[in-house]
């Protein structure tokens, strides 16, 4: 009997935590991203199949299958709010299953990634979710210190999204920020999509949104980043501050030789006067021992250097050049399987971009 009497002793006193965390739930004030939109979604006016896509709807009749296909993850786009809450809590829907690759890590393909401002205005890393499943609904991080700050969540990278609520506690201030204007606008491949980052804030497309201050479009495409007309139709209908072509992993010398020049120049005819940045091929992290590899990307680099060294004699202005030698540094540590980019990889890109994209921003 003291046995019994004691467990329900012990449930009365859980039964008003139980309750208080039942209530806690229920008295959070939900905000739907797509009210007040994230930056990243290009042409937001045109209709999308779904509201999370990157790429019109339109855009499945005119971009390759495949294209298509990759354009519907959400990579590269960023909702930006401010509040005064304490926690901050998550409820979304991937569109799919699979939350992870052998290569990369659920919380980069599939995780929603969370920084804030400091107190000086710096960017920082708050928390990032850890999908175990397709629908998501957790406290995102709890026991914040106080204060009204700004806050940015970067979308999933490999995976797409259908829905996307943040809630606070109801009484809590929340302002959603709308989508700033005029983004740095990345065309490439699944090193720009975003191979092989562990979480979504850590692709160098982010980490130079954060370092710039400015917004970014990300239209990497894993595999299809190949400097396609198709493509360019859509980028010369953005008011970009920026075009940053990084195409030359998908492709080989013929290839660049053939579609580089009729790229910059689409972009010229729309937009006269945009900087547009020219990116080397990265290389392998280990050609150092495969002498063929090595051949490869030497090649790839000559042929964008002529055609660089070709449009500059045709007199097109305002053009820019990013060598890729040591884009992942030069101690074969910056990739995860040679190829795609490790965090360390994206941070030592970000740090090459920098100085190159500062300029022609400021040229401009």
């Amino acid at each position: 009997m003291k046995f019994i009497a004691s467990v329900l002793a012990f449930l009365s006193f859980l039964s008003p935590t139980i309750h208080s965390q039942e209530q806690a739930a229920v008295e959070l004030d939900w905000h739907d991203v797509t009210t007040v939109g994230v930056e990243g979604r290009i042409l937001p006016d045109q209709s999308r199949l779904s509201w999370f896509d990157r790429l019109p709807s339109l855009a499945e009749s005119t971009v390759t299958p495949s294209v298509w296909n990759l354009s519907r993850d959400s990579a590269g786009m960023v909702f930006r709010f401010k509040t005064d809450a304490n926690a901050i809590h998550i409820h979304y829907k991937l569109s799919k299953s699979n939350l992870a690759m052998p290569h990369m890590p659920a919380t980069g393909v599939s995780g929603v990634d969370l920084y804030a401002r400091d107190e000086a205005g710096k960017w920082k890393w708050v928390q990032v979710t850890k999908p175990t499943s397709q629908e998501i609904k957790t406290e995102l991080v709890g026991g914040l210190a106080a204060g009204f700050r700004e806050y940015a969540a970067y979308l999933p990278l490999y995976n797409g999204v259908e829905f996307l609520r943040f809630g606070v506690v109801k009484g809590s201030k929340f302002e959603g920020l709308a989508p700033r204007e005029k983004p740095i606008v990345f065309y490439g491949t699944s090193i720009t999509h975003g191979a092989c980052a562990s979480r979504p804030g850590m692709v160098h497309t982010g980490i130079l949104g954060r370092k710039l201050d400015m917004p970014v479009v990300n239209l990497g495409f894993s595999g299809n980043g190949r400097m396609d007309k198709e493509v360019g139709d859509f980028l010369t209908q953005i008011d970009a501050a920026a075009y940053v072509i990084d195409c030359l992993p998908n492709m080989g010398p013929s290839e660049v030789t053939a579609k580089c020049i009729p790229l910059v120049q689409q972009i010229r005819a729309v937009r006269s006067n945009t900087p547009i940045v020219l990116v080397e091929d990265r290389r392998f992290t280990n050609d150092w021992i495969l002498p063929e590899k090595k051949k490869f990307h030497t090649s790839n680099h000559a042929a964008l250097r002529a055609a660089y060294d070709q449009l500059q004699k045709d007199g097109v202005l305002n053009l820019h050049y990013i060598p890729g030698d040591k884009l992942y540094g030069d101690d074969t540590e910056g990739a995860t399987d040679a190829s795609h980019a490790n965090d360390l990889g994206f941070m030592r890109q970000a740090d090459a971009f920098e100085p190159i994209l500062r300029k022609a921003l400021t040229a401009n």
